[in-house]
């Protein structure tokens, strides 16, 4: 069963930075492509960046140039080293892993393609 656990959130003031991890654990690493979602209350839940299997990454425009998503396949774990924060970014983040194994499409931040979700971890920026 496949597990992901999330960690590093917590209170920082804007133009801080925080890093979020995100330990995966129930089959290969390797070949799936990872993510990080957030929500705000009362939002949706949105795409804030992606690392597929052969590492490539993919940002949402909000974020691009402030968060980077790294992975380490050895540890089986994803990172999102967020810089810059700003007071629009709280929300709890996610970790989400593809249903799919080797997926070369182009539609990473589509909710649908990812079958397995973190618990969440909160962020709040504060002024």
């Amino acid at each position: 069963q496949v597990q992901l656990v999330e960690s590093g959130g917590g209170l920082v003031q804007a133009g801080g930075s925080l890093r979020l991890s995100c330990a995966a654990s129930g089959r290969t690493f390797s070949i799936y492509t990872m993510a990080w979602f957030r929500q705000a209350p009362g939002k949706e839940r949105e795409f804030v960046a992606a690392i597929s299997w052969s590492g490539t990454t993919y940002y949402a425009h909000a974020v691009k140039g402030r968060f980077t998503v790294s992975r380490d396949n050895a540890k089986t774990t994803v990172l999102l080293q967020m810089n810059s924060l700003k007071l629009e970014d709280t929300a709890v983040y996610y970790c989400a892993a593809m249903k799919r194994a080797y997926y070369s499409g182009s539609n990473y931040g589509e909710v649908d393609l990812y079958g397995y979700w973190g618990q969440g971890t909160q962020v709040t920026v504060s002024s």
